[in-house]
């Protein structure tokens, strides 16, 4: 009688799955509060939740051939439905098998995925027929004046509409919300409205301004020549400019007066050097002149106009008026030493003496102070969305010195106001600021959702369901945006803090998390997310910079083609607004209807392919065999 060798494999499948399921009873009844606390709508969701957590505990990679060469699942898509699939291979492999592990049976396999699509339109809006993800658009400012930029933003396929609370302010967020309904109505489409709390987004404070001046040069080909000169916008300081000037300069009414076409302007920049500027066009509020060299002109440079034509002026000089100050940014390299400090005075950059030895370090505020007592030696800085790095050499209860490790080759200018993130840190401040609370208000009065940025502690969650509990708010859809390495690692208590209310969904921020989590782990972080939101029937957001080139520019780079296609496997993906943002609807929407075809989530999609199909034929156009 031949040996079975089968038996060994076999029961090692078996022992590696009971304690498998063992290992979720014991995490289930440790999860049992905050299961409890949840909704009713998501009870058995949330125990799903916490067994997909105890699945993940192990390392099953050494099982999953076995599984595979015997026909069964490999538990790579157990997601929706994680115990129901798990007891589903332990009955295969022993059909007579008893339980040995107080747990619930948990989701049935048919029931994942129903329980995903619902919880979505809830949160969302029902699906388009020939669509299930759903398109998110950053409503732009010039919707609130012009309802066009709406309607044509929903016809090209925007299912959802996202007013970023960071900008703008009330008056014109009315004006959006107001066109949006106007739109649903003429189209007789669903669009649900979403607004995002700015939170406590981290920045630099500003920096002194420079001299006040300005510059400009014409446009040059390829060997350097001249083929366009620069257009400059002379009128009275109060006026606004063309935008077809490439510079203003503002000059007094009475001087401005006596311009004419064909004039010229004489004058000497601020590096000493004589210019001629050739009047071309004169209007009531101002002219334009032509300049064929590059130059920089500042308050208080003289003019000289001299007439090609009849007398000469009368009053032939003036000077140039008051111009905007000029920032002048900080420069950085490696092995600088930038000084956050506490105090809100101005940045400046480093001071050198002339043989080039270092005075005193660049230094910049911060616009949380808070967070100085928070930073610890050796943490992380990450500034300018991760295009200046360092790390925290000193910290005090006033400043922190940070040694920059990172820039471009050569060094780097930092402008004020930009972002910083403390990736390392434990940063003690409520993801809930004074201004969401006042923005709150308006929020609950005309969004059918409220985006919460910064979430990364289970209790900021719950103090902002008890806001909108204060402002009978508690019907409106949550989406927690995850953009901190802290909210991915608190993702699991989270979601169970977040399905304490109804509707729930989730963003992944993927330009702050590349940031605080490092470019080259964002691609395995946005998979956990989906797993886990996957596993507690929550739908996903997939954001930040999708079709971006296109968007902006006009044409799509492969790389962000291929992005847009792997956003499939949300339920929901988000474009920010550019000037060919309808563009980038219509490439989405159409990119989502071919993948769809393809892929459900995760799973292969069988679709008959013209590939297959034409394959069977020779190159000939004879049929193959």
């Amino acid at each position: 009688m031949e040996q079975d060798d089968t038996r060994p494999a076999l029961a090692d499948l078996q022992k590696r799955l009971n304690e498998v399921r063992q290992h979720a009873a014991e995490v289930e009844r440790g999860f049992a509060p905050a299961i409890d606390a949840v909704d009713p709508c998501f009870r058995e969701s949330a125990r799903n939740l916490v067994h997909y957590l105890a699945l993940r505990h192990f390392d099953l990679r050494d099982i999953q051939g076995h599984l595979s060469a015997m026909g069964l699942s490999t538990l790579g898509d157990v997601e929706a439905h994680t115990m129901a699939s798990i007891d589903a291979v332990r009955g295969a492999l022993e059909p007579a098998a008893v339980d040995n592990a107080s747990v619930s049976p948990g989701v049935r396999i048919e029931e994942g995925p129903e329980l995903l699509v619902a919880n979505t339109e809830a949160l969302m809006g029902t699906q388009r027929d020939d669509r299930y993800v759903r398109i998110m658009v950053t409503i732009p400012t010039e919707a609130a004046e012009n309802y066009d930029v709406v309607r044509d933003l929903m016809t090209s396929g925007m299912d959802c509409a996202r007013i970023n609370c960071a900008r703008d302010d009330e008056t014109t967020w009315t004006g959006m919300v107001e066109h949006i309904k106007r739109a649903k109505e003429e189209l007789g489409r669903d669009c649900k409205i979403f607004m995002d709390l700015a939170g406590p987004k981290l920045r630099l404070g500003g920096l002194e301004p420079g001299p006040r001046v300005t510059s400009w040069q014409p446009t040059f080909d390829a060997r350097g020549k001249a083929t366009a000169p620069a257009a400059l916008w002379f009128a009275h300081e109060h006026l606004p400019r063309p935008s077809k000037a490439d510079a203003v300069i503002p000059v007094s009414a009475s001087w401005l007066a006596q311009a004419q076409p064909n004039d010229c302007v004489r004058f000497r920049d601020a590096n000493g050097v004589d210019h001629e500027i050739v009047i071309t066009n004169v209007q009531d509020d101002g002219c334009l002149g032509e300049i064929w060299r590059a130059a920089h002109i500042e308050t208080g440079t003289e003019l000289e106009l001299h007439h090609t034509h009849g007398e000469p002026p009368t009053d032939p000089t003036t000077r140039v008026s008051i111009m905007p100050e000029v920032e002048v940014p900080l420069w950085l390299a490696v092995g600088d030493t930038l000084v956050l400090h506490k105090d809100q005075r101005l940045g400046e950059p480093a001071v050198r003496t002339p043989d080039g030895t270092l005075v005193d370090h660049a230094h910049v505020s911060c616009t949380m102070p808070e967070v100085f007592d928070d930073v610890n030696v050796g943490d992380a800085v990450m500034i300018d969305d991760g295009k200046i790095s360092g790390i925290a050499r000193s910290v005090t209860g006033d400043e922190i010195r940070v040694a920059v490790t990172l820039t471009k080759p050569g060094g780097q200018r930092l402008r004020g106001h930009k972002g910083i993130n403390f990736p390392d840190t434990h940063l003690h401040v409520s993801a809930i600021t004074r201004k969401d609370l006042a923005d709150l208000d308006f929020v609950v009065r005309h969004a059918d959702a409220v985006d919460m940025s910064f979430a990364n502690e289970p209790g900021d969650v719950l103090t902002l369901l008890d806001e909108l509990e204060k402002r009978d708010g508690r019907r409106l859809g949550l989406v927690l945006k995850i953009e901190t390495k802290r909210g991915f690692y608190q993702l699991p208590w989270l979601l169970l803090a977040g399905m304490q209310g109804y509707p729930i969904g989730v963003m992944i921020a993927r330009g702050d998390l590349a940031v605080e989590c490092g470019w080259e782990r964002l691609a395995e972080m946005q998979e956990e997310i989906l797993w886990f939101c996957e596993a507690a029937h929550i739908p996903v957001i997939w954001a930040t910079q999708v079709l971006e080139h296109l968007a902006k520019k006009g044409f799509p780079s492969r790389a962000e083609v291929t992005d847009a296609a792997m956003a499939e496997r949300a339920e929901c993906v988000m474009l920010n607004k550019g000037p060919y943002i309808l563009r980038a609807v219509e490439t989405l929407d159409h990119i989502l209807r071919r993948m769809e075809e393809h892929h459900e989530k995760k799973i292969m999609r069988l679709r008959r392919l013209t590939l297959a199909h034409a394959a069977q034929r020779r190159p000939d156009g004879q049929p193959a065999g």
